[in-house]
């Protein structure tokens, strides 16, 4: 990993920003590191803060990353969360070196979107609590079994124990699955 790129997050928070488009005139807030630049003027940084705004959709997340930082694909920390996002878009799944991702406190209400986010193989710690999926009584065994290499859910270490039971849960649901199709 270059070392240059590990600096500050390119942080967008409480912008009041309703659409990624709206972010580009936008100044990124200072931090206690310095924001470091490239002679393009895109920020030397692997992180993208845009948490606390009223963000919609993600249709324009590539072109935002790529507005902001040096190399958008090297982007491994994006802050999504207390936004309006309903879904999981796919273009988040196209961000093949995130590491980290943040979806709490949005308005994502089916389970099975989490699985969209099983194709990316670096991802090891989401959140998602905060989110009306989280009432559903299956929602961390959902998580861990959809998302295996996690380390981290929700701020919270996920255990071995957790990870057996996610995977017990899974095979038991499967065969479920199956049986009801035979059934009909």
């Amino acid at each position: 990993m270059d070392k240059t790129m590990c600096g500050a997050p390119v942080d967008l928070s409480f912008r009041s920003l309703s659409r990624l488009t709206d972010a580009w005139t936008e100044t990124p807030r200072s931090s206690l590191r310095p924001l470091k630049k490239n002679p393009e003027s895109k920020y030397l940084s692997r992180a993208l803060r845009l948490s606390n705004n009223s963000i919609m959709d993600l249709c324009d997340l590539h072109q935002t990353v790529s507005h902001f930082l040096a190399e958008p694909s090297s982007l491994a920390w994006l802050d999504l969360s207390f936004n309006k996002l309903s879904h999981i878009d796919k273009v988040l799944c196209e961000l093949h070196g995130l590491r980290v991702l943040y979806l709490h406190g949005n308005n994502i209400s089916t389970l099975s979107e989490v699985d969209r986010l099983a194709v990316l193989p670096h991802l090891h710690s989401v959140t998602l609590h905060g989110n009306p999926i989280e009432t559903n009584k299956t929602y961390r065994n959902r998580v861990i079994s959809a998302l295996p290499q996690l380390k981290t859910m929700d701020f919270s270490a996920v255990t071995q124990q957790e990870r057996v039971l996610a995977k017990l849960w899974h095979q038991s649901n499967s065969r479920c699955r199956s049986s009801r199709k035979s059934l009909h």
